[in-house]
């Protein structure tokens, strides 16, 4: 089975349906499904879209599909991160189809996909929300802590026995060295020091609690691959993505067997990049890191993080620092 896994779309659907008709023409198979890590943005109409969109003038391409003018070709599944249309999330707090095609998993838990056991938590971690109850999101305030995960949402999904896939929106912490290209890079403008503090504690505790095979997640718009290696044997791969800007390092592809992936590929060409017994790490992602000119990082990329989503330090623990594969 053929699935591909597209970073923050922020609205690209157009460009997305052609990366995957460009895979599958490539690849010469179907894609069974498209798995999309947050920040997608269904928009119905595109004065919603205007209205409602924060940081990004994006292009409002969900409207086509709402109004019925386009259809989605393969099956499109995400979950939501911190910048969506969350008056009509908000409707489906389990999950739901939004137009035919296109359904968000939901705020926490796990769902049977194509034989899959996949796990997903939804949105970002602020502190200050963190034990607030979630409001109605009626207004641009309460639109964006609609966008914050609470400890209820972490508790379903710490709950669930097992899962093959999780997918996040944001990054776990503990999975970027001071050492790792993307450190060293200075993505995202975030100093080199900071990296082993990216991400939030709470996602880093269910993926220790959870250790699935697979983690999935975007948010920061950086490419990053890491593995991790659990004291029962088992190992967590985790595949951060770019934006849906590049499909480089914002779209890659995974073929599974059953529950066990035999080829990862970046982009659409259909290369493999990846089988198992060779290594995931940064090496898969150093190359697609691509640095913005300081000047368009508000603009394009987001701006800093704000109080609210902070990361406090006296949290669960980091997840344990990544470590390559080896044959």
């Amino acid at each position: 089975m053929l699935v591909a896994v597209v970073g923050d779309v922020h609205g690209r659907f157009f460009r997305v349906e052609e990366w995957v008709e460009e895979l599958e023409k490539n690849l010469g198979e179907p894609v069974a499904a498209v798995w999309a890590v947050g920040d997608v943005e269904t928009f119905a109409t595109p004065d919603d879209h205007r209205r409602k969109s924060t940081k990004r003038n994006m292009p409002a391409e969900f409207a086509a599909y709402a109004r019925g003018e386009r259809r989605m070709r393969r099956e499109f599944v995400f979950v939501g991160g911190n910048n969506e249309d969350f008056e009509d999330l908000e409707r489906f707090p389990h999950g739901g189809e939004l137009v035919p095609g296109v359904r968000y998993l939901g705020r926490a838990g796990v769902r049977a996909m194509h034989g899959l056991r996949v796990a997903y938590l939804s949105g970002i971690y602020a502190p200050t929300r963190f034990d607030r109850p979630r409001m109605p999101a009626t207004s641009a305030e309460s639109s964006k802590q609609a966008g914050y995960f609470r400890q209820a949402d972490v508790d379903l999904v710490r709950a669930v026995p097992s899962a093959d896939v999780l997918m996040l929106h944001e990054w776990p912490r503990g999975i970027a060295g001071r050492d790792s290209a993307v450190a060293r890079a200075g993505a995202r403008g975030i100093r080199q020091r900071h990296w082993p503090q990216v991400g939030n504690p709470h996602a880093a505790a269910v993926v220790s609690g959870l250790r699935p095979r697979w983690v999935l997640c975007g948010h920061l718009h950086v490419p990053h691959a890491a593995t991790l290696r659990w004291d029962d044997g088992r190992v967590t791969r985790v595949a951060c993505l770019d934006q849906a800007a590049r499909p480089d390092g914002g779209f890659l592809w995974m073929r599974w067997e059953g529950n066990i992936v035999r080829a990862v590929g970046w982009g659409t060409s259909g290369e493999v990049n990846w089988r198992p017994g060779q290594p995931w790490d940064e090496r898969q992602t150093a190359s697609r890191i691509r640095i913005e000119p300081r000047e368009r990082r508000g603009d394009e990329m987001g701006a800093a993080p704000s109080e609210d989503e902070a990361s406090e330090h006296s949290q669960p623990p980091s997840v344990p620092p990544s470590a390559p594969d080896v044959p």
